[in-house]
């Protein structure tokens, strides 16, 4: 796995395992790899994957069966998506919002870029 220097390395990891359980890797009550197992994925050290853990527990989007290891929460794909519109939508998108301003984009040109972009993607 690549990492960027900008933000930790567990939650890069945590974001990885988010994108897996929104892609359907990983689903609801379904067992995830174990810390050891991920860290050897992943290839870092267990430490990091468990502060990963850690904090998709604090954010209930896993949890763990003592002894048997770490489970998809219930409603954690729609728990997923809440959390990261609400990150894009207060922290993103007044930068994206700023940067078309400074470089004097209209937003016309955004939409119809939008809209292409969707098109492809059908």
């Amino acid at each position: 796995m690549n990492f960027k220097e900008s933000k930790a390395i567990y939650l890069q990891i945590a974001d990885r395992i988010c994108d897996e359980i929104l892609l359907g890797q990983y689903v609801e009550d379904e067992r995830i790899p174990s810390v050891r197992e991920y860290a050897a994925i992943v290839e870092v050290n267990a430490n990091t994957v468990m502060r990963s853990y850690d904090y998709l527990q604090s954010q209930n989007i896993i949890y763990n069966k003592r002894g048997i290891g770490y489970f998809v929460s219930a409603g954690a794909k729609s728990l997923i998506l809440s959390l990261r519109k609400t990150l894009f939508l207060e922290e993103e998108l007044e930068s994206f919002f700023k940067q078309l301003r400074i470089l004097d984009i209209p937003i016309e040109e955004i939409v119809k870029m939008y809209k292409d972009f969707c098109m492809k993607e059908q």
